[in-house]
């Protein structure tokens, strides 16, 4: 008797080993997944102090604004000053909802405005790979920034103006190429939250969406991604900008530097080839390819 109570517990425990084996698989298929979309959503390049020699996503690069300087946080699992604690609904709902596990409302210097945008697969592929990199105590600084907009009660009210959580919405008429050039530009790659100007109280100027900045906060000419306003960019072709994407180089042979040379070495640079085209076509239709 002993020995058939042996034998079927061995055959339960062989038949858990293939579910076992698809948990572990799914498991390293999302940290892969949140890899890429860790990249597409430029996160490297806010949450890692490259100047201060600070690690990989621990926070604290300044964010300067009209408003005061910002200072990232820490997104890596460490429990106690990065994000190790946040369930996956903590996760989301700061990703989607500019709010903190206890209800508080982000700034939106942190661009949640775009990240709204997200699917939830994109958003759990990415919590599933940030809780698989290196743990990191690091508290970032205090926001520099002054009364009254320090006051974190007051976003409720700017949220009410300019924030608009619905979740991306397909345009129908357009091909999948364009839309997932409009869900990247929209959503987790945010160019919609630096190449669109700015009204007095920060929330983007929807009757200028996409049409740049003669001066940003850090002191740079941020340009038009329009092809109706006569910029340089609307000059150029298909070719031009996926080729300025991947590589950096401007038609007329310059490169991008400053911010959009971050871009490129942490998001664009790192984009599949297909959602790079996808991008360009987004932004260039109409345009002469």
């Amino acid at each position: 008797m002993k020995i058939k109570t042996y034998f079927l517990g061995f055959v339960a425990t062989l038949s858990l080993i293939p579910t076992l084996s698809f948990a572990a698989s799914d498991k390293e298929t999302a940290i892969k997944r949140g890899e890429y979309v860790l990249n597409i959503g430029g996160c490297v390049s806010c949450h890692t102090d490259k100047k201060n020699k600070g690690k990989p996503l621990a926070g604290g690069v300044g964010l300067p604004t009209p408003f005061g300087t910002f200072f990232t946080p820490n997104i890596t699992p460490d429990i106690k000053t990065g994000i190790g604690s946040w369930s996956e609904d903590d996760f989301i709902q700061a990703m989607t909802k500019g709010l903190s596990p206890d209800g508080s409302h982000y700034f939106p210097a942190f661009p949640y405005t775009a990240y709204a945008k997200m699917t939830r697969q994109d958003l759990t592929d990415l919590k599933a790979y940030l809780d698989n990199v290196p743990a990191v105590s690091f508290k970032a600084p205090e926001h520099d920034v002054p009364f009254p907009f320090n006051v974190r009660s007051g976003v409720a009210l700017w949220k009410m103006m300019f924030f608009d959580e619905a979740p991306f919405k397909q345009d129908m008429s357009q091909s999948d190429q364009w839309n997932r050039g409009a869900y990247l530009v929209n959503g987790p790659s945010h160019c919609v939250e630096c190449h669109s100007p700015r009204n007095f109280m920060g929330g983007i100027d929807q009757d200028r969406f996409l049409a740049g900045e003669p001066k940003s906060p850090e002191g740079e000419k941020i340009p038009s991604l329009l092809n109706t306003d006569g910029s340089p960019f609307a000059k150029w072709n298909h070719a031009d900008t996926v080729f300025a994407l991947q590589m950096g180089m401007l038609p007329n042979g310059d490169f991008l530097g400053g911010s959009m040379g971050k871009v490129i070495s942490n998001t664009t640079g790192k984009m599949t080839e297909e959602d790079v085209k996808a991008i360009a076509i987004y932004l260039g239709k109409n345009k002469k390819n």
